[in-house]
């Protein structure tokens, strides 16, 4: 069971039941004549991973700063666990843990130290500061490094210290701006681990902010794609990867066999339009045909003969979606232009 975060204020609920942490109604900033966030129309629910995907200049770090009250929309709302960040900044600030691309903190303390700080500054005791800091840092894996100066920590440890730093004043929203820029593989693996363990563990809803599409889809519940300041789609992968399949489907076969037999047998299935080998994978065959296909793809080969050995449904991958989706962006603007 998750413990449920201090201080969350109830808001309203979507159309599925589920209570929102975040939301944005045509939420907009202009910078005279650039507009960097156009009209953004946001969901996320408590207690999941929603991930903010897009390239760098998308207008990611902008909606953050919005959501936080740190920067004044142009135009729309926020609310923030029940709160509009404009109106009520600091009700926002004690309820969201902030970690920025670049986090900082003081070199010549060491890690304990800085986090002493900081809940200091949000007014918590002495005594539950020391116990609840032993904890998280224990929790991200810094406990044997605690003590140590923070100039001695790498990337890696700084951003893991950032997180717990962010949890001291037990946030009901975390909001992660590209996390794990600049780390390692190795490191990346550890932040995306305890991502999804501090999201579990604390009961916190956590809204990740990237361009590592790959890391987006091994940790978050949801994505919206970002492009150009506005959102393209949000929901869960296979949902879009359905919206814009729309009536066609295909999908990756993988057949063994002579290929004039396997190509015959593929086109013989009930509603395939189209068949192509893969360029890349000679053992991988493209089909083409209606959303039914795959109900019954395989049980119609396994009459012929021919066992399945791979099945995807192309477009299935976060990679795949986000360049699709983009690419029909930039060719609608471009149409506009």
């Amino acid at each position: 069971m998750r413990k449920r975060a201090r201080h969350a204020r109830a808001v309203v609920a979507p159309d599925d039941g589920q209570e929102l942490a975040i939301q944005t109604h045509g939420l907009t900033k202009a910078y005279g004549e650039l507009v960097a966030v156009d009209n953004l129309n946001l969901s996320i629910r408590a207690g999941e991973i929603f991930g903010l995907l897009g390239p760098n200049g998308a207008g990611k770090t902008t909606t953050i700063l919005m959501l936080l009250g740190l920067s004044e929309p142009t135009r729309g709302r926020a609310e923030v666990v029940g709160f509009d960040p404009t109106r009520q900044p600091l009700e926002v600030k004690r309820r969201v843990g902030y970690l920025p691309d670049d986090v900082g903190f003081y070199a010549e303390l060491t890690g304990r130290q800085n986090m002493r700080y900081t809940a200091a500054l949000n007014g918590i005791e002495r005594r539950a500061a020391n116990e609840k800091i032993g904890q998280l840092l224990e929790q991200v894996g810094l406990a044997d490094a605690a003590d140590r100066r923070v100039e001695q920590y790498s990337r890696g440890m700084r951003q893991r210290l950032g997180m717990a730093d962010a949890l001291v004043k037990d946030p009901a929203v975390m909001i992660l701006d590209e996390p794990t820029a600049s780390i390692d593989p190795a490191g990346v693996t550890d932040v995306l681990a305890l991502i999804r363990a501090l999201a579990r563990d604390n009961g916190v809803t956590v809204l990740l902010s990237s361009h590592l599409l790959h890391q987006v889809h091994q940790v978050c519940d949801r994505v919206a794609i970002f492009n150009a300041g506005r959102i393209l789609a949000q929901g869960q992968m296979a949902q879009l990867a359905e919206e814009l399949a729309g009536d066609q489907l295909e999908l990756e076969v993988g057949l063994d066999g002579p290929a004039d037999q396997v190509e015959a047998a593929l086109r013989s299935v009930r509603g395939v339009v189209e068949v192509h080998r893969d360029v890349r994978d000679p053992s991988l065959w493209h089909v083409t045909g209606p959303q039914a296909i795959r109900d019954h793809l395989a049980v119609d080969l396994a009459a012929r003969g021919m066992s399945v050995r791979h099945l995807r449904r192309v477009g299935d991958e976060l990679d795949e979606i986000y360049l699709r989706y983009f690419s029909r962006d930039e060719g609608d603007r471009g149409h506009a232009a």
